[in-house]
């Protein structure tokens, strides 16, 4: 398989949104290692509401959802607060609007996660890559957003 098929920039773009924590890093990953042109928006630190849509528009956006108990089970090292998840769902609301696929991840596993994320793309029969793409910076970091 030559490197130019495995150009990122050859095949739709699927962006992932949503709250800290819902397991977009992991998404995207997956996503990549199956071929498609997958990258994350940290749209949850932003005040713009349409960030998800600047730069370059995705053929799919899927959004991802935690619930507060969730993003303590997965990152008990943060202070997560009632008030900072509903600020980050503030924020996200115009991705989640718009997005094409939502799933809510606070009791799924990141296979289950991907299981969904994959069945609605063939589904959508969005195109990708013979082989896995190049990986993306995770976006992980975390800052409580500013009230």
């Amino acid at each position: 398989m030559t490197q130019a098929r495995l150009e990122p920039s050859r095949y739709p773009l699927v962006k992932i949104v949503g709250i800290s924590g819902s397991g977009k890093s992991t998404l995207v990953h997956s996503l990549r290692q199956a071929g498609y042109n997958a990258r994350p928006v940290s749209q949850e630190h932003s005040g713009i509401p349409d960030l998800w849509a600047q730069f370059d528009r995705p053929r799919v956006l899927i959004y991802l959802y935690v619930d507060l108990a969730g993003q303590t089970s997965r990152r008990p090292d943060i202070g997560w607060t009632f008030e900072a998840h509903a600020e980050e769902e503030t924020r996200l609301a115009h991705a989640r609007q718009h997005a094409d696929l939502r799933i809510d991840t606070s009791q799924l596993t990141p296979d289950a996660v991907c299981r969904v994320a994959l069945a609605y793309l063939r589904h959508r029969r969005v195109v990708h890559a013979p082989g896995p793409l190049p990986p993306v910076p995770r976006t992980g970091g975390w800052a409580a957003p500013a009230l």
